[in-house]
Formats: structure tokens, C-alpha cells, sequence
């Protein structure tokens, strides 16, 4: 059961795997986004012309509202409440989909020790003193040093 249980978190934990999950959950957000656009400002535009029901709130003023009881003039209106409330859930999301995904990464490498960095000095055999792990000369004594077994 432990060998499964380490396989599937491999396996879910993967780069690929949770961009797609980071990708449908966006699309699904985005899409919320696009369909309030439609809803609050391209069809009140569309049945400005036509004629439908359409809630909202800004009344279009190319459309005369004379002779319209109040049902059918909120149907003639812009609804930006919707298409606004779409765009913060969005960023909402968004938000928490990063900080998700922040923590699991930081999460991945608690368990992994750091790979220790080449060393950048050595130590001068004739003098003793500091210098760089590319130097053939030492600028302390002159003398010529030999390079390491990792230049070779």
C-alpha cells in the first residue's frame, strides 16, 4: 500500500499534471467571466435592436423607454453587477489557485536536501592563502598552481 500510495503522489504531483488541473479551473472561472460579458453587455445590446428580456441596471440611451411599463424597461437595461462579481470571483481564484500552488511546491521540496554549490576558492599549496578554483598563478606568491581534478 505504501508503494501505491508514493507512486500516485508521483504521479499527482507531477508538472503536468497540475498545470492541467491549474488550466481547467481557470478555463471554468474564465468562462464565468466570458458569460457574464455576454449576459450583461452584449445581449442588452442585441435586444436594443431586437427586443427581449434582459435584467440590468444603466438604461441604453439609444432606446426610447415611452410607453414601456417598469418590467419592460429593466429588461432593457445593462446588468454590470454580474459581469463585475464574475471578474472578482476570477481574481479570487486566481489567488488562491497561486497560493495552492506555492504551498504544494514548498511542500515538494521540504523533503529534499539542497545539492551543496562547488566550491569557488582553494587553498594556494606554496603559500597557503585563498584563491579562485580557476587560478594557475597565485597572485599572492606567483607561484604556478596546478589546476584542480574537476579542470582536467
Amino acid at each position: 500500500m505504501k508503494k501505491f500510495m508514493k507512486e500516485f503522489k508521483e504521479f499527482a504531483l507531477k508538472g503536468n499534471v497540475m498545470s492541467m488541473a491549474v488550466g481547467v479551473i481557470i478555463g471554468g472561472a474564465f468562462a464565468a467571466i466570458v458569460t457574464a460579458f455576454t449576459d450583461a453587455f452584449i445581449n442588452p445590446l442585441i435586444n436594443s435592436v431586437g427586443g427581449s428580456e434582459i435584467g440590468g441596471s444603466i438604461k441604453l440611451p439609444w432606446v426610447d423607454y415611452t410607453g414601456m411599463d417598469a418590467e419592460t424597461m429593466k429588461t432593457m437595461t445593462l446588468n454590470y453587477g454580474d459581469f463585475i462579481s464574475a471578474v472578482i470571483n476570477f481574481l479570487i481564484t486566481a489567488i488562491i489557485l497561486f497560493m495552492l500552488i506555492k504551498g504544494m511546491n514548498k511542500l515538494m521540496t521540504l523533503g529534499k536536501k539542497k545539492e551543496e554549490a562547488a566550491p569557488l576558492t582553494r587553498k594556494c599549496p606554496f603559500c597557503v592563502s585563498e584563491i579562485s578554483v580557476k587560478a594557475t598563478k597565485c597572485p599572492n606568491c606567483t607561484s604556478d598552481v596546478e589546476p584542480t581534478e574537476e579542470e582536467k
